[in-house]
């Protein structure tokens, strides 16, 4: 499901081997990659490259504990990085947890990401052809990533009050591989 195949590098490749279309909710932990992360610490993940930005690279360990759906270890990381992207990836996992008034919160913490406009994007091309159009019309009103809506669409999904699982899992993953890559090349070179 994700957009482009991207080479991080062999650990990071081999953990994300299989090609996870997260449920909205909390899931069920990957058991067969829990000795392997476990075992991880962030710069191990970057293949002997150089860390610029350790937050970052702790930010991609929190999120390959998330899209195992280890959710309590993700949020472990993420809530020791006191960086709007930590907030991002705090965000997610409250949304999945569930627990949406939260992760409103650490949305407000995370304010306007540098990856709001390419999910913006991405949601619109994913959303265009779906039976949910209409409901994904307010995830992007004026072209702006709305990260409200979107928990309130996952919310509304969850509660069967609208049928828009496959959208709101195509677009959540989107969102994973989105700043998943912007944490990896953060890590790597002076930026965000």
């Amino acid at each position: 499901m994700t957009a482009s195949k991207t080479s991080y590098g062999p650990v990071i490749d081999e953990l994300l081997a299989e090609d996870r279309l997260n449920l909205l909710g909390p899931g069920t932990p990957n058991a067969k990659v829990e000795a392997r992360l476990k075992a991880l610490a962030p710069r191990d993940l970057f293949n002997g490259k150089q860390i610029t930005d350790g937050d970052m690279a702790a930010a991609c360990l929190a999120g390959l504990w998330l899209i195992h759906d280890f959710l309590d270890a993700s949020h472990d990381v993420s809530q020791q990085i006191h960086k709007p992207t930590g907030s991002f990836w705090h965000s997610i996992m409250h949304r999945r947890e569930p627990d949406y008034a939260n992760s409103k919160y650490w949305f407000r913490k995370t304010g306007q990401h540098p990856v709001f406009p390419d999910l913006a994007a991405a949601a619109e091309e994913i959303a265009g052809g779906d039976s949910c159009a209409r409901q994904a019309a307010g995830l992007t009103a004026g072209g702006e990533w709305n990260a409200f809506a979107f928990v309130d669409l996952c919310q509304a999904t969850a509660e069967g009050r609208v049928p828009c699982e496959q959208l709101c899992r195509r677009i959540q993953r989107r969102e994973w591989d989105l700043l998943f890559d912007f944490c990896y090349r953060a890590a790597l070179a002076d930026g965000p």
